[in-house]
């Protein structure tokens, strides 16, 4: 699992069938930017959390990914 920020939505005229109801997000991680499916419903300038391969098709079998967005982050409490 990897921690990023959503910069933004990617947008597509055709996807897999298994795709269908999963937004794409573009996400700003450790290592670069990628392309995740929305499995929580970020938005952009949250902090998420991202899981990959296998782990990231557990949610949607179906969804043919690689990166999927399973958790968005809480800010840190400023007491601590």
């Amino acid at each position: 699992m990897r921690r990023g920020v959503v910069t933004g939505a990617v947008w597509s005229t055709k996807k897999a069938s298994g795709l269908t109801g999963l937004p794409l997000l573009e996400v700003s991680a450790a290592g670069g930017v990628v392309v995740a499916a929305d499995l929580v419903g970020a938005g952009i300038g949250e902090q998420v959390l991202l899981s990959f391969g296998g782990a990231a098709r557990l949610a949607h079998p179906e969804a043919p990914v690689d990166a999927a967005v399973i958790a968005i982050l809480d800010p840190e409490p400023e007491n601590l």
